[in-house]
């Protein structure tokens, strides 16, 4: 193993421990092996896209120490040897009336500090710290049934048409493991189970127009093959993959935001981009969602238009 390799961050100096230490395989049908490096600097060459979807937010880290194929774990306190100027908020559990403090990414350095104790993905949660029962956004997750990855297409063209037709601006990005995330930005006025029976209502109508195809039955012997319009995620303390997050895959995949024009590329599959492609899209492509915090609308009033 290497010597430690110091990262040069802003005013802080975080160094990363073995940084040649393979944490993720290369993947079969592309995407280079990672080494912990390779996540260190990714997370920093995106920092100015990934933070605003993670500053202020509880994170979940998904870390895998020893690597991908040794296994890995969640973790949701921060843990006592984190350094002090990574920053923390206080969280209820929910049910228990107890509380616990959760690691909260405010800065690059932060990112990078992660990545040397193998955190492979940050989970933020769906609100933030001041208001943690006030959602700023609004999830639908969508994975294939099967190998088809045309109907996750379908699905998010579907929901996306129905959260315009509410009111509300979608967005659609590749969640690096299986499907798609459509997702809509909310203005923080309205509570998880409105926003959470609005995300049901529109998967429902979907569903309705397209039986065949979309379900939004959560027994899985019930779904017949069908996709399902998963809303389940709108709720107190879940998360969702933040954009330009890698997954603990081969190959290091990340999830990626797109324009909507791109899901007529029939070549798409949720891992299209990963450590060894990434940098040539941002290169080359300006940010989808680099208006995501300024379209923000109320989840109440698109449920009225409902």
């Amino acid at each position: 193993m290497s010597e430690a390799r110091e990262y040069r961050v802003g005013r802080r100096t975080v160094p990363v421990s073995h940084p040649d230490k393979q944490l993720l395989p290369a993947a079969r049908g592309g995407g280079p092996a990672v080494t912990k490096a390779d996540l260190a600097d990714h997370y920093l060459a995106v920092a100015g896209r990934i933070l605003p979807c993670l500053e202020g937010r509880p994170l979940s880290l998904q870390r895998f120490p020893d690597g991908l194929e040794a296994g890995g774990f969640y973790q949701k306190q921060r843990p006592d040897h984190f350094p002090a100027w990574i920053a923390g908020c206080e969280v209820a559990v929910k049910g228990s009336g107890e509380t616990q403090q959760q690691v909260c990414a405010g800065d690059a350095a932060t990112l990078v500090y992660l990545a040397d104790q193998a955190v492979i993905t940050p989970h933020p949660w769906l609100s933030r710290a001041d208001r943690l029962d006030r959602p700023d956004r609004l999830v639908l997750d969508l994975d294939p049934p099967g190998d088809d990855f045309g109907v996750v297409r379908d699905a998010a063209r579907a929901l996306g048409d129905a959260l315009q037709d509410a009111g509300l601006t979608a967005y659609v990005m590749t969640t690096g493991s299986r499907g798609l995330h459509v997702v809509a930005p909310l203005d923080r006025t309205t509570g998880f189970d409105t926003v959470r029976d609005l995300a049901h209502r529109l998967c429902e109508r979907a569903a309705e127009r397209d039986p065949d195809r979309f379900t939004v039955a959560t027994r899985k012997d019930a779904r017949r093959g069908r996709l399902f319009l998963d809303y389940l995620r709108n709720a107190y303390g879940q998360t969702a993959v933040a954009p330009y997050s890698v997954r603990p895959l081969p190959g290091g995949p990340v999830a990626t935001p797109l324009d909507w024009q791109e899901l007529g590329d029939g070549q798409l599959h949720a891992q299209r981009y990963h450590l060894g492609n990434l940098q040539r899209r941002l290169g080359q492509k300006e940010d989808p969602w680099a208006d995501f915090a300024r379209r923000a609308a109320s989840a109440a009033k698109a449920a009225d238009r409902i």
